[in-house]
């Protein structure tokens, strides 16, 4: 986890970075990136001009997305933070997919050899130059290393730091400058927002800090005596902030329960094993995966549930936690009246809640989602659209009585849902919250019985 100490270092890091109009006017490649991004935004603007007017929001997502790796993330943000955002660009930018075309393997060889300083032949017994995934950020190689262990070869794309950096800069001072030219908004309004996500993001290009969480997941798994589920072991002397080798699983998405079921007998037991130690890892884990769509959840072809793709996390204060706790545990029991109570608690308001009114249009609205059809949620980008939808209707009823939500929540409700609509796909007749193979709550009440490290707690 980043410390406060090393927040405030990056901080100052990246305010050094600003000082003299900064790193993108500092620097040659800084100022053609910088002019590359300007050349964009006047062809989308020329486009316009010239009778290309798609609805805003879409004409914003393609342009992000032809700036490539820096907005396009910026876009994923957008999409996950309902509490910041208008709902009709949260719901466009649920498309804004962090695919992209792979680099040419000679690139990827040249940073795995410059990071680890040996040749690539050295280092592995083989190495597959066909990526088995690229995104925006990174790129995945299948390989196998000279002790006969099969790897996964994770490779941030040349450049991309460099990238953030500069993109970020130029955004940070078109923020300022906007806030100057609007005396009614909040100094850190939006430059507050764009030095967080930069914060973010450079996180997210240390390979590392992933390999921190992967070693932390399965630490806690030991540590609750979990061995229904695993995530994959990285293998530190072939990682650096770059370069990421970890254990290469085998198995399943857990999406179709016919394939399921060529692999168990139940596919609702796997979703269990998946449900329980998710919310295990809430309590007694100093993250939470904050990504698990069905793309990250595998049934191995030994029975355990996989747990992969660690680069997006969450964290919630133990402060908010049971507040967080109380509100689930009151949906599950139609308390509208404590879900308002603990929807105050969490949000950040400074205004006086009617928690009568808010509880009324919560009944509203569990009354509206008992009587959504679940039959073709998991169809392709079906289940993203309604699971986000839902999570807007839930946030946004919030934010009419004053209350916003920090991310961390909206990213904690959405991996909820994601259980849910699981679970009314594979396992139709199970409650979550009456069902006693789910144990919600149970990590809750050993929370005091087992004896972890100060830096596994929130």
């Amino acid at each position: 986890m980043v410390k406060n100490s090393e927040h405030e270092d990056l901080r100052a890091w990246l305010g050094a970075q600003r000082s003299g109009l900064g790193l993108a006017a500092g620097t040659a490649r800084g100022g053609l990136r910088v002019l590359e991004t300007l050349s964009v935004a006047a062809r989308t603007g020329g486009g316009w001009l010239l009778g290309r007017r798609p609805p805003l929001p879409r004409l914003l997502r393609e342009t992000f997305e032809s700036l490539g790796t820096t907005y396009i993330k910026l876009g994923q943000f957008i999409a996950s933070s309902p509490s910041l955002f208008p709902d009709d660009y949260v719901e466009e930018f649920q498309h804004c997919l962090d695919r992209t075309s792979p680099q040419p393997f000679h690139l990827i060889r040249r940073t795995v050899e410059e990071e680890l300083g040996q040749s690539l032949e050295e280092l592995y017994d083989w190495v597959d130059p066909v990526p088995l995934a690229s995104a925006s950020i990174a790129q995945v190689h299948a390989a196998r290393l000279y002790s006969g262990e099969e790897v996964v070869l994770k490779v941030q794309k040349p450049g991309v730091r460099h990238l953030l950096l500069t993109d970020f800069n130029f955004l940070y001072l078109a923020a300022r400058v906007f806030e100057s030219l609007a005396p009614g908004l909040s100094r850190s309004a939006i430059s507050g927002v764009v030095e967080e996500l930069q914060a973010s993001m450079l996180e997210e290009c240390d390979f590392l800090r992933e390999a921190d969480h992967l070693e932390q997941f399965n630490a806690f798994l030991q540590m609750t005596g979990n061995d229904r589920a695993v995530a994959p072991v990285p293998y530190r002397q072939f990682c650096t902030a770059r370069v990421l080798t970890m254990e290469r699983f085998h198995g399943v998405s857990l999406t179709d329960p016919e394939v399921l079921r060529k692999h168990v007998d139940d596919p609702g037991e796997a979703l269990i094993t998946a449900l329980n130690t998710w919310f295990s890892s809430l309590m007694l884990c100093d993250f939470f995966h904050a990504d698990v769509h069905a793309g990250n959840l595998m049934l191995l072809t030994d029975g355990r549930i996989g747990f992969i793709d660690f680069g997006i996390v969450g964290r919630i204060p133990r402060s908010t936690w049971d507040a967080m706790a109380r509100f689930f545990d009151a949906i599950g029991r139609g308390d509208h009246h404590t879900v308002a109570e603990c929807m105050a608690i969490i949000g950040m308001t400074r205004e006086e809640v009617d928690v009568e009114a808010l509880s009324e249009d919560i009944r509203r609205f569990q009354d509206r989602l008992g009587a959504v059809d679940p039959a073709v949620i998991m169809e392709g980008g079906q289940n993203e659209k309604e699971v986000n939808r839902i999570m807007l209707d839930m946030i946004n009823i919030g934010e009419q009585h004053g209350i916003r939500f920090p991310r961390s929540f909206a990213l904690l409700l959405k991996q909820f849902l994601y259980f849910d609509r699981y679970i009314q796909v594979l396992a139709p007749e199970m409650d979550m919250f009456s069902d006693d193979r789910v144990d919600m709550w149970g990590a809750l009440e050993e929370l005091d019985d087992i004896e972890m490290p100060p830096d596994r707690l929130h």
